[in-house]
């Protein structure tokens, strides 16, 4: 894994020195993402400067430098990522009468391109990337991303207005845009609403101006005086999902768990190809512990596992995976962490992730990078599998949600939701709590308050499209509490992408694979992992994976019997293939940590010093008397405003940094 970047400036925008030190200097702030080596390379003629941070991972030597030229010399790329069947490809090539000089993927992914062209190769290839990649002979310069959206691109133009004093940029992260001189930042109040909705900035946009985000699938070009087209895809969920659906699965279902083994037994191997030490995550949920056990399935040796824990019941999944361990006969390594260990990451997030973003798991996620970087380079994760196999919570809550606003009038609607979201998360959780004894082990809901608080949102909601928004909203209506602040559109507001109302949760999950996944998930895992140098591979993300999760009916993903382990029930299956099923026979957990607590108890002051009345009002992004209205109610303990409130605090955090 590696750090990109590339600044375009024309043929009289800057000498060669000038070029190959802001290559340099904005190289050297992605560092953390690849400490191993870096290289700079300048065509002087074109005002073009290439740099590149290298995490060794495949081929650990020299010979993987970069940039790297083609064997022809026509082209030059920056890339970062792995593409896993990046030895199939060698095949194909070598028997078209390629030579190859290196062990490495980036090699491959040089005379794919000098072969079959951009596109194809694309499509060919299996894996996570983002590069920048210039053509000697057109004099174009490519930028591409893998089909998720698993690495990150940044792209745009940015100076005084004019070409030969403005430059065309693009880089793994807004880090290396701070180093180059003409860079000024200007904060895209728009963008900034978008935050304040979704707890991330959705793409293509960027919270800085004439900056965009590079979509998933898709490709740009820039040509040689700066201009950019627009995003090109290549390859798209919706539309793949949409193919895969017109050729449905007709097997059992027991057929259906067989194919599901193979598939992703075969992505688990692809991602465990690495000259690097490897290990992977285990929460000891679902989709963690499946990988796990098909990498131990694969491996002569036990698999370096690792996990964190916590010392309050509702957010310690250690145990959990402690036991998932040791039935898989897993190296495992776990770490319990207190409260002050956890909140000590908090001053570090505005530089890790250099763009505001506010799902406050970026906490424990980063926690076990940071564990698991201290014995390997490289780590597989179980993200995605909520999104392809219907894990999330809200998927069927929203179908039985809208079923009963069909039927219930409004008032009455309006009228039950006041009635939950007036008692705290925090009593909720303390009654839940107090009633597991009592319960079965399955019925132990973990932050029960706030489940039942979302839940009575999604009674307010009028359609199943109103509801999955509203779901998906930190703050529903940010134009209150910005100044200045409106929404420009996004994939929400695309009519075509939603599905229609008769199959909620298929058409809520192909929203995510589109927006929370690459957005929020990604995003979080990518940052929290590469702040440390740790690479992180999701094998659930395999397109193989994602076509076949398509294919299958709706029963074999979502049970109907609605209990709280109704989701994933292909994707369980094969885990009960090699782990007993009463080690899973709870409800889903999630990953997080208690910010509303915390921000009442030992974060209370450094959250006024951010939220003081006198610095927002010179600041100028927010409203003082919205903000301080739901601090006092949470500090009250009338409302938990934990998620609106962190979403304000991060970016507050960040503009400190920034």
């Amino acid at each position: 894994m590696c750090g990109i970047v590339g600044f375009l400036a024309g043929r009289n925008g800057a000498d060669p020195d000038t070029l190959r030190a802001w290559a340099r200097d904005a190289a050297a702030a992605l560092a953390h993402r690849g400490p191993d080596d870096a290289g700079v390379w300048v065509d002087a003629e074109a005002g073009l400067a290439l740099g590149h941070r290298r995490l060794a991972v495949l081929d650990l030597s020299p010979a993987g430098h970069q940039p790297m030229d083609s064997a022809d010399g026509r082209y030059v790329i920056v890339y970062n990522g792995e593409i896993y069947n990046f030895r199939a490809l060698r095949t194909e090539l070598a028997a078209r009468g390629v030579r190859f000089k290196t062990e490495s993927d980036t090699e491959v992914l040089l005379a794919g391109v000098a072969n079959w062209g951009v596109a194809e190769t694309l499509l060919r290839a299996n894996g996570m990337f983002a590069f920048g990649l210039w053509d000697r002979k057109t004099r174009i310069l490519t930028l591409g991303r893998d089909r998720f959206g698993q690495k990150p691109l940044y792209y745009g133009n940015f100076g005084d207005g004019h070409f030969g004093s403005e430059v065309f940029g693009f880089a793994s992260e807004l880090k290396a845009f701070h180093a180059h001189p003409h860079f000024k930042g200007v904060v895209n109040r728009g963008a900034l609403a978008l935050f304040l909705r979704h707890n991330n900035v959705p793409a293509p946009h960027c919270i800085y101006e004439n900056l965009h985000k590079l979509p998933p699938g898709c490709t740009v070009t820039v040509s040689e005086n700066g201009t950019a087209s627009g995003p090109t895809p290549y390859w798209n969920a919706a539309d793949a999902a949409q193919r895969a659906q017109r050729d449905p699965f007709t097997g059992s279902f027991i057929e259906a768990v067989d194919e599901l083994d193979d598939r992703l037994g075969a992505a688990v191997r692809d991602c465990m190809v690495s000259d690097a030490p490897l290990g992977a995550f285990l929460s000891g949920g679902i989709d963690s512990s499946t990988v796990v056990a098909l990498m131990q399935a694969a491996s002569d040796r036990p698999v370096k596992t690792f996990s964190i824990g916590f010392r309050e019941d509702d957010f310690n999944e250690a145990r959990h995976a402690a036991a998932v361990a040791a039935h898989l006969k897993t190296d495992h390594t776990e770490l319990y962490v207190t409260a002050q260990d956890a909140q000590a990451v908090i001053p570090a997030l505005p530089a890790m992730y250099d763009e505001p973003f506010a799902d406050s798991s970026q906490i424990p996620t980063h926690l076990v990078s940071r564990l698991a970087r201290k014995s390997v380079t490289v780590s597989l994760s179980g993200d995605g599998g909520d999104e392809l196999f219907g894990g999330y919570n809200r998927y069927l809550a929203g179908e039985r949600a809208a079923q009963f606003n069909r039927r219930t009038p409004r008032t009455v609607r309006r009228a039950i939701a006041a009635a939950l979201t007036a008692i705290p998360v925090s009593a909720w959780n303390r009654g839940a709590r107090g009633l597991r004894p009592v319960l079965p082990r399955r019925f132990h809901i973990p932050q029960a308050g706030d489940k039942l608080h979302k839940f009575a949102g999604m009674l307010r909601s009028e359609s199943g499209r109103d509801l999955y928004r509203d779901v998906c909203s930190q703050w529903s209506d940010p134009a209150r509490v910005l100044v200045n602040g409106t929404e420009p559109a996004t994939l929400f507001d695309r009519a075509n992408l939603w599905r229609g109302e008769d199959d909620l949760p298929h058409a809520m999950m192909l929203m995510d694979a589109l927006t929370y996944l690459p957005d929020d998930i990604l995003t979080k895992v990518d940052r929290a992992s590469m702040a440390v140098a740790l690479e992180s591979r999701i094998p659930l993300l395999d397109h193989r994976v994602f076509d076949f999760a398509w294919r299958l009916p709706r029963d074999m993903k979502l049970s109907p019997d609605g209990g709280p382990n109704s989701g994933k029930s292909v994707l369980r299956h094969v885990l009960y293939r090699y782990a007993p099923q009463d080690l899973f026979d709870r409800p889903k957990m999630g990953f997080g940590v208690p910010i509303g607590d915390w921000l009442r108890g030992d974060l209370r002051d450094w959250a006024e010093s951010l939220l003081d009345v006198q610095l927002l009002r010179d600041q100028g992004y927010f409203r003082p008397s919205a903000v301080r209205a739901i601090w006092s109610e949470h500090l009250s303990g009338r409302r938990d405003w934990q998620h609106r409130l962190w979403c304000v605090l991060m970016f507050q955090a960040w503009l400190a940094e920034h």
